[in-house]
């Protein structure tokens, strides 16, 4: 089978027994170890999260116009000019 990684790392989390439930029978099914269907679980799920910060996916059509709209010089816009001026609420 390929290399074995070593995990050094240590996480905890607490969970109720419902959870625990569903996590072991979805691991049972996809025969792996609760640990193993849990971090493969959840690094697809960050995973998901940070390419939805970083990645577009748009047609050729739409990617043109969106190349357009990047290329045009930067424009005052009084809503954002507002918003941003505001402190951010978890900072009030």
């Amino acid at each position: 089978m390929g290399t074995t990684t070593v995990r050094s790392a240590r996480l905890g989390l607490r969970a109720t027994p419902q959870q625990e439930a569903v996590l072991r029978r979805a691991a049972e099914i996809a025969h792996k170890s609760m640990t193993d269907f849990i971090l493969d679980s959840a690094c697809q799920a960050a995973e998901r999260t940070l390419l939805d910060q970083c990645l577009f996916l748009v047609s050729g059509s739409q990617s043109q116009v969106l190349l357009e709209l990047l290329d045009r010089p930067a424009q005052v816009h009084d809503g954002l000019k507002d918003l941003f001026s505001r402190p951010a609420p978890w900072e009030r």
